[in-house]
């Protein structure tokens, strides 16, 4: 795997299932970023969006994997609220979902996703869907 930048990961994953196959899938990839996880959509806005108008931390991240059914803040609205803000409208977000919807697609493109990836069923498609979101978004794209 080529080195990756530097830059850390956000997830925002309610499910306790699906956290524990997104960081598999991502270990499996050799991503050597640093995983920070959010497990509802307010603990996402919380940590990116602090009160008080710091970020929790001096860096943003380089790429948040943004699930969209989400407990108490859905992902929808943490995109929405992410993209309104100055301090995060240009972080790179992908809303890594199982919904197919053609409205929620829409929607999260109308409201600044960078990629909508449905989550796939079969785990080693699942793991070839993680390694390239890392490879784009760690390795190739210059963030704003």
């Amino acid at each position: 795997m080529m080195e990756e930048r530097d830059g850390w990961i956000l997830l925002v994953e309610d499910s306790p299932d699906d956290e524990v196959l997104m960081l598999d899938a991502l270990q499996r990839c050799g991503v050597t970023a640093q995983i920070e996880i959010a497990r509802d959509g307010a603990q996402a806005l919380e940590y990116l969006l602090p009160k008080g108008g710091l970020t929790y931390r001096m860096n943003l991240p380089r790429l948040v994997l943004l699930d969209l059914k989400l407990r108490k803040v859905s992902g929808l609205e943490v995109l929405r609220r992410l993209r309104a803000d100055e301090r995060t409208k240009y972080l790179a977000i992908v809303v890594l979902t199982s919904s197919s919807e053609r409205e929620d697609i829409r929607s999260c493109y109308d409201n600044g996703a960078n990629a909508y990836v449905r989550k796939p069923i079969d785990f080693e498609h699942f793991i070839e869907a993680v390694r390239c979101l890392e490879m784009f978004w760690m390795l190739f794209n210059e963030p704003a």
